[in-house]
């Protein structure tokens, strides 16, 4: 008997790895989902205006979006923590979470005296259902009342426990001087025993909360005594960008800097002056939100159930940089995404590129891109790449102890390059 298990064992053992492999193949990082065309407007705040929640554990944060089927139909949420590459954890709900997800959003209300009619719903966490017990990556997922995933969006929970200064300084390659900007900083521990930070401690490096653009698994360059320092250049290098173009619809009635004229038909049609390349032209501060936006009226007093929708019409002119690629209207507006509906189209009769958006009252930041035929995005191609320009940098400090069957936030830094040296 003693000999047959002998045998069998390494079959044993074969058979567990295979299933492990193909269980770590099958498993992907949970993306965050745009929403159907019927959903805009959706604020996703914590503490700070910045539409992407980090928040300390016990801190609140807010979702709120507008369902333009103005049907009052019921929608419901459900949480899911996620490990430093965004793939759910091996921690239950019941671990995670201080009561129940999957529950209804119950606070809506319908839009007032509009001429898009709409229902506006608003989500708190923590409520009497839910709170949140640990900290880390975490992804809200909202479905509609048969369960169809409508979008989803992540936010990032974390504990203070070590200190993360930080400061932006110039590139020091003479390639990329005057166009990319490099985060240094350090991590010093205040609450917590470091034993081995080089396995224990992972960091991810965002620009203006921009996932698809952040930077990972950077080793510490160096330590001094329980400090971890990053001096990097290139590794831990951003291209600066340009500051983002705007508008203001808030009010209804009156153009702006940005707005050339307006119409009323179904609808409100703001129609933008035609913009300009600007990547070989010098660089020009004005101050910019960094791609977001913010939702505000000057014909009510409560924008979420008083602003109107109004139709922003697009234009910039086409040139032979661009060829037959596609041009983006982008911005945190719909969440950075590359869609059908931001897309430019040529008018031969202007030699325009043209797009228009259905949009909220309020103040908007926005810029182009270009994806080429390979699929590639050309996020500052039109803009322009500068060294001076407004960046907001976040610092996630990430920990998991040996045994640990998460990767939990221990600190937070930021930097912005508004005082960024050489």
């Amino acid at each position: 008997m003693r000999t047959k298990i002998k045998q069998c064992y390494p079959f044993y053992l074969w058979i567990l790895l295979l299933l492990g492999n193909c269980l770590a193949a099958w498993a992907q990082p949970m993306e965050e989902v745009a929403p159907p065309e019927h959903i805009k407007s959706v604020i996703f705040t914590g503490p700070t205006e910045d539409q992407f929640p980090i928040i300390r554990l016990g801190q609140s944060f807010t979702l709120e979006f507008d369902d333009l089927s103005a049907s009052e139909q019921d929608f419901y949420y459900k949480i899911t923590h996620c490990d430093y590459d965004w793939q759910p954890s091996q921690l239950l709900k019941s671990q995670y979470l201080n009561g129940m997800d999957n529950q209804r959003i119950i606070t809506y209300s319908n839009s007032y005296t509009t001429l898009q009619p709409y229902s506006n719903y608003r989500l708190r966490i923590p409520n009497e259902q839910v709170g949140l017990k640990v900290s880390g990556n975490y992804i809200i997922e909202i479905f509609n009342s048969v369960g169809e995933l409508q979008f989803s969006r992540r936010f990032v929970v974390y504990q203070d426990r070590v200190q993360v200064p930080a400061l932006v300084r110039r590139s020091r390659d003479i390639q990329f001087m005057d166009e990319k900007q490099s985060v240094h900083f350090r991590i010093i521990p205040t609450n917590i025993q470091l034993i081995n930070p080089k396995k224990e401690v992972r960091v991810a490096i965002l620009q203006n909360y921009h996932w698809p653009t952040a930077l990972y698994d950077i080793a510490p360059q160096f330590t001094i005594g329980t400090e971890l320092v990053y001096r990097y250049d290139q590794e831990t290098a951003f291209f600066g960008g340009n500051e983002y173009l705007n508008f203001d619809t808030s009010d209804l009635r009156a153009p702006t800097a940005a707005i050339s004229r307006i119409e009323l038909g179904d609808l409100y049609e703001h129609h933008l002056f035609p913009n300009r390349y600007r990547f070989d032209v010098p660089y020009t501060y004005f101050p910019d939100i960094n791609g977001d936006f913010r939702i505000r009226t000057l014909q009510g007093n409560d924008a979420s159930r008083e602003g109107e929708y109004t139709r922003v019409h697009f234009r910039l002119p086409y040139t032979g940089m661009i060829g037959l690629d596609n041009v983006y209207i982008f911005g945190k507006y719909n969440n950075y995404e590359l869609e059908p509906q931001n897309a430019m189209t040529y008018n031969s009769e202007t030699g325009n590129l043209e797009g228009m958006l259905l949009l909220k009252q309020g103040f908007y930041n926005f810029k182009y891109v270009i994806q080429r035929e390979d699929g590639t995005v050309e996020l500052n191609e039109i803009g322009g790449n500068f060294h001076f320009t407004e960046n907001t940098y976040t610092i996630l400090v990430y920990y998991r102890d040996f045994g640990d069957l998460y990767d939990g936030v221990i600190g937070v830094g930021t930097a912005n390059s508004s005082t960024i040296s050489n």
